[in-house]
């Protein structure tokens, strides 16, 4: 299993960015995960929200390759934690395709790249900023793949 997580811009709150690198070194001790930062829409006011969030999508486009593409995305699928440790074996299992994972920006995904998913996930009926979102996902991503090798994780 190859993993890659997506999204357009920079982390620019430090403690943030420190969470990300320590999930990110954990994730990395039990499969390959690379972290890939695009371009972020600048310049633009926010009342183009279409427009930034297709300039962010072409940047992320580029990156899917034949990848098995999970978006987050509030209209998502949630999963208890136990549920999206079965999930990620299952693709991890039954094809040889990476499997990425895609986070909005500030605006969120365009519709063409949810159209392109695979699979949309949602981590919560509540909202996260896009950058703690971030945090998140390498957190329950770093529990299933410690809930599947057997390992003792905090609940």
């Amino acid at each position: 299993m190859r993993l890659r997580i997506l999204w357009p811009g920079k982390t620019k709150n430090r403690e943030i960015m420190n969470l990300q690198g320590y999930y990110l070194d954990r994730i990395n001790h039990l499969v390959p995960c690379d972290l890939v930062q695009t371009k972020e829409a600048r310049g633009i006011e926010e009342k183009f929200s279409d427009k930034i969030k297709e300039i962010e999508a072409r940047g992320l486009e580029k990156h899917f390759k034949d990848d098995y593409i999970i978006c987050l995305f509030d209209g998502g699928k949630e999963m208890s934690s136990p549920e999206f440790a079965r999930f990620l074996n299952e693709l991890g299992s039954s094809s040889t395709r990476g499997i990425s994972f895609v986070v909005g920006g500030f605006l969120g995904l365009s519709e063409r790249i949810l159209k392109r998913a695979n699979f949309l996930l949602s981590l919560s009926k509540m909202t996260f900023s896009h950058e703690l979102t971030r945090v998140i996902l390498f957190e329950q991503i770093y529990r299933a793949l410690s809930l599947l090798r057997g390992k003792q994780y905090a609940k």
